[in-house]
């Protein structure tokens, strides 16, 4: 099914920046959810972002990577954690993968 069309002004809301992933760990007592901690070079620190991808990838495999990430949506209360993103990747099943930068940029580059 193909969503509705949206205007480009609509879509410039829409804010994606890479972030390095320092730390991922499984959110317990779930199966699908995994907790980052991510890099944007903000002040304060990375965010902690929660995301259901436990079943295409180990939280050992995202530590170090650069992903593509919504960054401007508003926080959201998941198994009781913040999630302050959401990651922005494509596919499910086999054909799940995530949207990364060709080679190494710096944490917070935001997509145009």
């Amino acid at each position: 099914m193909q969503k509705p069309k949206i205007s480009i002004d609509e879509f410039s809301k829409i804010e994606v920046k890479v972030g390095t992933v320092r730390s991922a760990e499984r959110v317990p007592e779930t199966d699908k959810l995994i907790k980052c901690a991510v890099d944007f070079g903000e002040e304060g620190g990375p965010r902690t972002i929660i995301s259901g991808i436990a079943a295409y990838v180990e939280p050992d495999a995202l530590v170090g990577r650069q992903l593509a990430y919504v960054t401007n949506l508003e926080p959201r209360v998941i198994k009781g954690i913040e999630s302050n993103g959401m990651l922005f990747a494509v596919g499910e099943g086999d054909a799940f993968a995530f949207l990364v930068p060709d080679r190494p940029i710096p944490p917070g580059t935001s997509a145009h």
